[in-house]
């Protein structure tokens, strides 16, 4: 981990060669296409969802993101899931999909969450059995493989944001060329005109300098708190809370932000374990903070808030 914290000036190349930045496990749930003859129409077309499984493995864990030689503790351990509901022909998919990053904590067999995000729209896309997925930063060759170079980018950012005061930047602007090059060839999820849960906005939300106190909070939150939990405890927390300031001072800014409500979503849990132990009045400022940036969460912080 002391190694990743030194890269400071990270260079990229795109060719589709054995890298190891992603140890990615990746879904294809085909189960709701069983039930429409159209869809699934022999035992056979299950040959086309195990080839479209393997195409994502490969996509993402074969090809090189950035020139850095990851070591295989250093590698982002993520999940990938595709819920396949619609199959308009023999190439066309819809489904929902899921994207889950974790993050190692130093010095334990400890990993935390860093997204866990479900699309909220119906995502189509072209795919053919046995062809590899194609992809350019700067060219739109298919919505699939657009979309997973997007979020292949997104936790680079995540994850380099995790250890370095924005280190992760360069990937934030990456993902965001990816959009730009995706947008208008005709799939939702692109476009600012999508919703505020669509791909224009999450990577907005990561760019605008506005909303530079999320940043923060990203390194904060792991480096001077979770990876000092084994040290000083104390401490540890003292570095979460800081963090959580810095999602209000994004909240203040603009309410019901979507990258501050995905950062509280995959922290609750945690925010619960962690805290438990504190003194009340830890307890009380934690459940306030909360309270104020993703209200939605505040309830599962039973005791938190004081009152008996």
């Amino acid at each position: 981990m002391r190694r990743i914290l030194s890269i400071l000036l990270i260079m990229f190349c795109f060719c589709a060669v054995q890298g190891q930045e992603f140890r990615c496990s990746v879904q294809v749930n085909y189960q709701k296409l069983m039930t429409t003859t159209q869809a699934y129409e022999s035992a056979n077309d299950k040959k086309v969802f195990e080839s479209m499984k393997q195409a994502i493995e490969d996509f993402v864990n074969g090809r090189r993101w950035t020139n850095v030689d990851f070591q295989q503790q250093e590698q982002l351990d993520c999940s990938i899931s595709l819920i396949l509901n619609t199959r308009s022909s023999a190439t066309e998919f819809g489904g929902q999909l899921q994207i889950q990053l974790r993050r190692p904590v130093y010095n334990s067999t400890y990993t935390t969450g860093l997204l866990n995000y479900m699309e909220s729209g119906n995502f189509t896309f072209v795919y053919t059995e046995s062809q590899p997925l194609d992809f350019d930063v700067n060219n739109f060759y298919g919505n699939l493989s657009s979309t997973l170079g997007y979020y292949c980018y997104l936790m680079l950012g995540m994850y380099f944001d995790s250890f370095s005061l924005n280190g992760g930047e360069p990937f934030y602007q990456l993902a965001q060329q990816v959009q730009q090059a995706a947008e208008g060839n005709g799939y939702t999820g692109w476009s600012s005109s999508d919703g505020q849960k669509s791909r224009y906005w999450f990577m907005e939300n990561h760019l605008n300098n506005a909303y530079a106190p999320l940043h923060e909070a990203y390194y904060t939150y792991h480096r001077l708190g979770l990876d000092l939990m084994t040290k000083d405890q104390t401490q540890a927390r003292q570095g979460v809370m800081a963090a959580l300031y810095c999602l209000q001072r994004v909240n203040k800014t603009r309410t019901n932000l979507l990258s501050v409500q995905q950062f509280v979503d995959v922290k609750i849990q945690e925010l619960v374990s962690i805290f438990t132990p504190a003194p009340a009045e830890e307890k009380k400022v934690v459940f306030d903070l909360v309270k104020e940036v993703s209200p939605i969460n505040a309830v599962k912080l039973k005791g938190f808030d004081g009152k008996q």
